[in-house]
């Protein structure tokens, strides 16, 4: 998000009604005994955070910080941490303003959202003049060195923030980053995973919130790939700028649940909606909905306190009056926070399944033909290690064909406390233990003699770091 600089709306088609009232109204308030009286207490019943973006030169203002500090617990430092900000000059850094809010909130008992490694927009002056392989390995060290620094410190990075074009295209935006090369974005979280690994990897970006919009679409595609190949993203942030001409689509909670089942958190990033009285209030009530409908939609943000801190102040965007009064926007936030809602799955422990998956474009449909049998068909799998984090490790199997065969089968068998919370490249199945994943190809599963292929999962390992155990079948 670009505070000095706001963006239009174009490529997207106002949703007619928006979140309709009729079936939005304004949650009836809860029993004072059974309610969080602050944003923060009130999503924490559900496990949830909510927060607000702070700028540094606010920090002197009692009603500002008086406000964020009992509403708030999860802090976005507005322009502070942007790369403009941090690296000024090639190779020297300047840390005090993302410094003076980072201690603030940590030393007020938040959690800080870190916003953001890599834009094409707001980098310093002589980041604008590079191009190519010299550009690349600037962006590079700007992500290493940055996340490096406030390692441990932060909740959730935006590694990549607005990378795709708005319109009908389902484009990557055409920026000085892009034309490095198309997987400067991969790059890009691979390092901060290297820099920063205990840290949630967001991709951010704006006018995703409608499921049919090809945005939306591409962003889901580019993070279904990640996915699949084992590239570190933990997440995806939803900005939600709303207006009148762009109100909060009746399908956000479908956009919302389709990410999440691609085994990524969702957070809502930015969020702002111009307007007043019982309309605004609706609005915001229905991005609260949606959220607390998703279990891995795990908070929400506001992009400023009051609204005369808003970087379009003059839409009266937020949930407070520029004189720090609660809006009918913040108790209708307020009430439906403590209406509850779908929990946030433990993170030891694996969340369900989705009962309806998201759409898979790239899964092959399955193949009616019976293969003959081969009864001399054989394989080897091979287990590599790879990424560890605290909490978690990822391992790749690797199936190599001996024979000819016309498919095959791997067992996977982790050892208590472990269990496998995430995979790619197969389709798992499980025994009734949780403990032994068999796992076959996604589509078909031929393979010459010599040829390899392979698949990946994240074991949870609850102190056990022992190697799972892996075999092979093929037929």
């Amino acid at each position: 998000m670009t505070t000095p600089r706001p963006r239009t709306r174009r490529g997207l088609a106002a949703v007619v009604g928006g979140v309709a009232a009729a079936t939005l109204a304004v949650a009836l308030a809860v029993p004072a005994s059974a309610a969080g009286s602050t944003l923060q207490a009130a999503a924490a019943e559900s496990g949830r955070y909510f927060g607000t973006a702070i700028a540094a030169s606010r920090l002197n203002d009692a009603t500002y910080t008086t406000i964020a500090n009992r509403e708030f617990n999860m802090i976005t430092a507005e322009n502070e941490m942007k790369m403009d900000a941090m690296q000024p000059s090639r190779g020297q850094f300047n840390w005090s303003s993302g410094d003076r809010i980072v201690n603030w909130a940590r030393q007020n008992g938040k959690q800080v959202r870190g916003h953001a490694l890599a834009w094409h927009s707001q980098q310093p002056g002589w980041m604008q003049n590079m191009s190519g392989s010299a550009l690349r390995t600037a962006m590079l060290d700007h992500v290493t060195q940055v996340a490096s620094y406030y390692r441990g410190k932060i909740h959730s990075w935006d590694v990549v923030n607005e990378a795709f074009a708005d319109g009908s295209s389902g484009a990557r935006r055409d920026s000085n980053l892009q034309r490095t090369g198309n997987d400067w974005i991969e790059a890009a979280f691979r390092a901060a995973r290297a820099a920063d690994p205990n840290a949630k990897l967001c991709y951010n970006d704006y006018n995703t919130d409608n499921w049919q919009h090809a945005k939306t679409q591409a962003v889901y595609r580019m993070v279904q790939d990640f996915k699949a190949r084992g590239v570190p993203i933990d997440c995806v942030g939803f900005q939600a700028h709303f207006n009148s001409g762009n109100p909060v689509p009746s399908n956000y909670d479908v956009t919302l649940r389709n990410f999440a089942a691609l085994g990524v958190d969702v957070q809502i990033t930015e969020l702002d909606i111009e307007g007043s009285g019982s309309s605004q209030a609706q609005q915001y009530q229905g991005v609260v909905q949606a959220c607390l409908s998703v279990p891995r939609c795990t908070g929400i943000t506001v992009w400023g306190v009051r609204d005369t801190d808003s970087w379009r102040a003059s839409g009266t965007p937020l949930l407070f009056d520029g004189s720090g009064n609660k809006k009918a926007a913040y108790t209708s936030v307020l009430n439906q926070l403590n209406q509850g809602g779908t929990p946030v799955p433990n993170p030891t422990t694996p969340g369900p399944n989705p009962t309806t998956p998201a759409p898979n474009p790239t899964t092959p449909a399955p193949n009616p033909t019976t293969p003959a049998p081969n009864p001399g068909a054989s394989c080897t799998a091979t287990y590599s290690e790879g990424q560890k984090w605290n909490d978690r490790f990822n391992g790749t199997v690797t199936i190599r064909a001996n024979t000819d065969i016309n498919s095959w089968t791997s067992t996977v068998t982790v050892r208590y406390p472990q269990r496998v919370i995430a995979t790619w490249n197969g389709s798992p199945t499980w025994d009734s233990s949780g403990n032994v994943m068999t796992m076959r190809p996604s589509g078909g599963g031929a393979l010459a003699a010599g040829q390899t292929v392979s698949f990946g999962f994240t074991v949870q390992h609850g102190g056990n770091w022992t190697w799972p155990s892996i075999s092979c079948a093929a037929s």
